[in-house]
Formats: structure tokens, sequence, C-alpha cells
């Protein structure tokens, strides 16, 4: 009896250990969403919890209570939050719960409990901008209750719905707004409407579908395909990939912070002065507030973000950008007194806890500093030649471990870790130069953010130093969740 009261006394204290890690993973993740996410979660809950219930939601951790109570959600079953996190673009959470994007990809079909239509409902709220909005409320506005306060798309959607003007059965108020108001948002209901009846599988880009697609099969936005094994229709169903970008059609772009550091202790930056003066022009033209430093010390630097985090202007703003230039070691860079300043530390002060006016922003940091005194040499091969053996070479830092676990953040490197960058004491540094060059190159062209980068990436691999044995890499992190694309200004670059 003593041997069955210690057994049943271990099996208590093990569950109760499972219990408090589940509850600890549900608290970090909700202290990771902003008050945006919560909403978006929220509303992909509306078809699994009672609506009443939703309305006296506050936070995270509430969803949470009603997905457990309602037996949705338990240690041993975390599907279903993790589809959640997946449709609103928390990627970098899905790691809490022991998933990656392609293993919740890959298990969607069989456990997915989001309907195609919440799906379809909550991309068109994502891609409605707020000139959209306003159009589509004066269009409808007949039909909206007169002292009705809009609040976002998703409201506007919530209270179709509650009239009775909405249903997954009867989408026809959304299609005559679309028609007149967006052909894309059109688009992405006329695939829902033909996959309506049939079996979904919902894919991020048409890249990802099946290797039975055919050629003519991509080009298509949904396809229908038979599958002759199990005798059913399958629905691929694809939402219209240029439509998922960060809203930048706000009255102000956003401000951009340069920190030029020139003249430290035992020598002087040359030609970081031209890099300055370059990201200023350039960032002025497409439309950001430029603020610049010089000669901050590592103390000066921690004072200007913490400033910068507590500015409320940021929420009238789209988004918020900052270029270091200075020299530094691997995950830091220095201040002008010779002290370090870890960029991670930096990047901290504009998560959404501590800078809620930027929460779901794009936040982009470009840093121009050694990462390390060694030096990258050039490697010739053929396209015929083997891969060279890598096993020799020292581990690289993580870059990620330099940016915030949350979304929205991107940080752009001159150069891979342990590595030196190069600058030209009169044109300034390979790196510099070569962004600049490129934005004002592809931003008019309507590239993003992330294919600008690879752009500046290929630039800077392709100059080597007048000796030729030098060589130099960029390297940008990001957890965005969205396209990023600088609007086109108007006025021409500004070289």
């Amino acid at each position: 009896l003593s041997a069955f009261r210690q057994r049943d006394c271990c099996s208590s204290n093990m569950e109760d250990d499972i219990s408090l890690k589940f509850h600890q993973q549900l608290l970090l993740i909700s202290e990771n969403l902003v008050t945006e996410d919560v909403a978006a979660l929220k509303f992909l809950c509306t078809d699994l919890l009672h609506l009443r219930k939703l309305e006296d939601v506050k936070s995270a951790l509430d969803i949470f209570k009603l997905l457990m109570t309602q037996e949705y959600l338990n240690a041993e079953d975390t599907f279903l939050l993790a589809e959640l996190l997946y449709r609103i673009k928390c990627h970098s959470l899905l790691e809490k719960l022991g998933y990656t994007k392609e293993k919740v990809q890959e298990h969607l079909h069989e456990k997915g409990r989001v309907s195609p239509y919440r799906q379809m409902l909550y991309e068109l709220s994502e891609n409605i901008t707020n000139e959209m909005l306003k159009e589509i409320i004066f269009l409808l506005q007949n039909r909206l209750p007169k002292r009705w306060v809009t609040l976002s798309a998703l409201d506007l959607l919530i209270l179709l719905e509650k009239q009775g003007l909405l249903t997954k059965d009867n989408v026809q108020i959304l299609e005559d707004v679309c028609v007149a108001v967006s052909p894309d948002l059109l688009e992405t209901i006329k695939c829902y409407k033909k996959a309506k009846g049939e079996k979904f599988i919902l894919v991020k880009e048409l890249g990802a579908l099946p290797s039975v697609c055919s050629t003519k099969m991509h080009k298509r936005r949904c396809v229908l395909l038979s599958s002759e094994q199990e005798g059913t229709a399958l629905f691929f169903f694809s939402f219209p990939q240029n439509m998922t970008s960060y809203k930048m059609d706000g009255p102000h772009r956003g401000f951009c912070l340069i920190i030029n550091n020139v003249n430290f202790n035992s020598c002087q930056r040359k030609g970081s002065c031209k890099d300055a003066e370059q990201l200023e022009r350039v960032f002025t033209w497409l439309g950001l507030d430029v603020r610049i430093y010089t000669d901050l010390t590592s103390g000066d630097i921690t004072s200007l973000m913490q400033t910068w985090q507590h500015l409320q202007d940021h929420k009238d703003r789209n988004c918020f950008v900052c270029c270091i230039l200075s020299h530094g070691e691997s995950g830091a860079i220095y201040g002008t007194d010779e002290k370090l300043v870890l960029i991670r530390t930096l990047t901290s002060h504009f998560t959404a806890r501590q800078c809620p006016q930027l929460a779901a922003k794009p936040k982009l940091f470009f840093i121009q500093a050694c990462q390390g005194n060694k030096i990258q040499r050039p490697v010739y091969v053929d396209t015929g030649a083997q891969t060279p053996d890598l096993s020799s070479m020292q581990e690289s830092f993580p870059l990620f471990e330099s940016i915030p676990e949350e979304a929205d953040f991107l940080l752009s490197m001159a150069t891979v870790d342990g590595y030196v960058s190069f600058r030209h004491i009169e044109e300034g540094t390979w790196y510099i130069q070569a962004l600049c060059s490129k934005l004002q190159l592809l931003v008019p062209r309507g590239e993003d953010i992330l294919s600008i980068l690879t752009q500046v990436n290929e630039d800077v691999a392709r100059r080597v130093s007048p000796s030729g044995t030098k060589k130099q890499m960029p390297q940008p992190a990001y957890t965005l969740r969205r396209k990023f694309i600088f609007p086109i200004p108007t006025a021409p670059p500004p070289s």
C-alpha cells in the first residue's frame, strides 16, 4: 500500500510539473502578443467559442482560458493554439509550443479548426488599408448603425455578421463593396466562393503546392485537383501574395535615427560622414523624418534609445528606422568611449511591451560595424566544383540572439559574425553605399525590403579590396510577418 501511495504521489508531482510548464508557456506567449494580435485571435475563434464570452476578453490569457474550458487546448494538445499563431503570422512564437511554421502547415489539412470562411475574412481584414476602410464604410453607410464608431476592418466584419448581412453562405455584400474598392480583395472572395463545399488546404505560397501541380496550375490562384487515390476533389486555396504588406498609408512615414560615431579616443572613422549624408538623403526621400546624432558614448546611445522608446509620436507613424555607424565586436557596437553596447539591448527598447506605440509596426535596424577581426577571403569556384568542406570553420554567432523574439523586427548587419567590414576613407563603407544605391534603384520598382537586401548582398559580395584578397558579406535577420514595401516617392532619387 505504501508503494502504491508513493507511486501516486510521484505521478501527481509529474502532472503538476507538466501543468506548470504548460501555463508558463501560455504566459510567455501572451506577453508577446499585442492588442491587434488579441483582436485577431478573438476573431479567428468566433466559430469555436461563444460570442458573448469572447466579448469579455481583454487579453490573450482570457482566450487561452476559454479554449481550455472548452477542451480545445491542453498540455497534451496545443495544435489549435499553434494554428492560431500561424494564422496571425506570429511564427516566432511557435517554437514555444514545440512547432515550426512548416510543421503546422504539414498538419493543417487534418487538424486545422479555423474554417476557410474565417480565414478568408481575416485575410481580407489584414489587407484592407485605412483608405479602403473609409471607402467601404461610405458605401455601407445606409446599412450601418448611425452611432457606430469605426475601429478596424475586423470590427466592421463582426458587425456585418451580427446583422446577418454576412455569413459563410452569403458574402454578396463583400463582393459588392470590393468591386468598387479593390479588385485584389474581390479575388480573395472569388477564391473562397469557388472552393466552398470542397476540401480545403490553405497554402502560403503557390510554390508550396504538391509536385502533382502542372505549370499551368501554378499560374492560377485557385487550383482544383482530382485525386485518383482518394476519389475526392482537393482544393488548394492561395490568397493573393501581393496583399501581405505592412500598411504604409499613414499621414507620417516614421522616424529614422542615424548614429554616426566618427571620433574615438584612439582613432577616427574617416569616410563615415559620407555614409551618414547618403543615408540622410535617401531616407528623407523615402518620406522619413531623419535625425542625426554624432559621436555618442555608450551611455549616450543607451539614453538615446530610452528617449525614443517613450516618444508618443510613434503612434501616428508607420514604421521606425535606426542606422548605426560605428566600430563593433560580435553582437555589439562601440560608443566613442570605446565601451560596448549589445545590439540586443538596443533593439529591446522597441518591443511591443517597451514601446507600445510601435506595436505591430516594422522596426528596421541597419548596423554598419565590424563584428570581429577576421577577414573574409575570396574563394574561386566553377560550376562543376565540389562544395568546400566547412567543418573546420568556426561556428557563427546566431544573429537572431540580437533581435527580440517577437515579430516585426529587421536587423541588417554589414557583415557576418566574427568578421570585419570595409570602409573607404573618401567614398564610405561598401555596405552603406550599396544599401543606399539599391534603395534608390529598387524602391521605385515596388520591391520589398528583403528583396532589396538580397541585391545589397550580391553587390557587396562582388566587391573586393585593391589587393584582391579581402571580401565582405552582409547578413540580414528578421521576424517580419509581412512584406515591407516603401511607398514609391513622387520625387526622383537624390543621386
